[in-house]
């Protein structure tokens, strides 16, 4: 009998008891589901480019884009074509099977939608997967993205319903919910996970992982974040997350979306290899890799890679990857290169 059960019915005291395992429990559970449904040691690599920064309308309590608050964030307006082709190519050369192109808008407008749609197209032609984050999605506009060919759309729910107005007040939770359907009626994969580490209690990390889990379809990438905290943002002084607990909500979310991608995304700078580790085994099997993000530090591609040597994993080498060995992408994550002008996004900030 298969482990890996797909269900859209999980409650919240089933879900609160999988946290409340023992972790060797736990994380028993969880790498045993993993490894019915994946290859337990390789890790699909994605690379994450800011293509229009800061001034965001929004009022969420982590963002160092928005403009309520005084991060020091230079403002940028939404990137040129050739800038972010160069961007995707480098990307590629590293080692990233997707690009992901993220813009600190509360929705595109209809006239920056040629733009984003030939940018869609146009990374694609490079053989790479492609992701978008964009803020909220009429269907007209989904159905444009989805057209150009646009694989992954990413929307966060960030947090529990019932936490979420503690974290933000500009946007409902129905209308992330909204986007998502939407998304997924235009033929686009969804990519939604949220934030850990705001504030929030453990009946909210359950009740966040319950409203991914019991989606129509589970996501298929599920981006779960340790909260970075900027100066300037009104989270900047919470207290740290116990590591175990964002461990644990790795590990349920492996066993609640068993099929699903689960990425570890924003806050990897100040994780331990061994924690890394830890969450690899409870069933994390995606990075956003290199350069640092837009506003945080991330992990340069050669330590990735040398932990990844050291652990025995490999990154994800489907067709669109197009990597001829390990060895030569550790060759090429080691060389040195100027990464003084790029923008890469803060994945907390989604």
């Amino acid at each position: 009998m298969s482990l890996a059960e797909v269900r859209h019915d999980w409650q919240k005291a089933e879900i609160e008891a999988l946290f409340a395992l023992p972790m060797n429990d736990l994380l028993f559970k969880a790498h045993s589901i993993h490894r019915e449904t994946f290859d337990p040691n390789e890790v699909q690599i994605s690379r994450l480019l800011s293509i229009k920064t800061g001034a965001c309308p929004e009022d969420c309590k982590y963002c160092p884009q928005s403009a309520r608050y005084d991060t020091g964030l230079e403002k940028e307006r939404l990137l040129e074509i050739e800038k972010v082709l160069t961007e995707a190519k480098s990307a590629k050369a590293a080692g990233a099977s997707r690009f992901c192109m993220g813009a600190a808008w509360r929705n595109p407008r209809d006239k920056d939608m040629p733009y984003l749609t030939q940018m869609v197209k146009d990374v694609r032609a490079l053989g790479m997967e492609t992701c978008m984050t964009l803020g909220m999605l009429s269907s007209e506009q989904a159905d444009q993205l989805a057209d150009a060919g646009l694989d992954y759309y990413n929307h966060n729910l960030d947090t529990s319903p019932e936490y979420y107005g503690d974290v933000i007040t500009t946007r409902t939770y129905q209308s992330r919910l909204d986007t998502l359907s939407n998304v997924r009626a235009s033929g686009m994969k969804v990519c939604s996970g949220g934030i850990v580490g705001m504030g929030e209690q453990a009946t909210d990390r359950a009740g966040l992982l319950q409203q991914l889990a019991n989606l129509e379809h589970h996501p298929d990438s599920v981006p779960i974040n340790m909260l970075v905290k900027v100066a300037g943002t009104p989270f900047e002084k919470l207290d740290d997350l116990d590591p175990l607990e964002f461990v644990r909500t790795i590990a349920v979310a492996r066993i609640l979306m068993p099929k699903s991608r689960v990425r570890l995304s924003a806050g990897r700078e100040n994780m331990s290899d061994e924690l890394q580790s830890m969450c690899f085994f409870a069933g994390a099997n995606s990075i956003f890799y290199g350069c640092k993000l837009l506003t945080t530090p991330n992990p340069e591609e050669n330590d990735d890679m040398t932990l990844f040597r050291r652990l025995g994993l490999h990154p994800e080498q489907g067709p669109q990857a197009n990597i001829e060995s390990d060895s030569a992408l550790l060759a090429q994550a080691s060389a040195k290169q100027d990464k003084s002008t790029k923008q890469f996004y803060d994945a907390a900030a989604l």
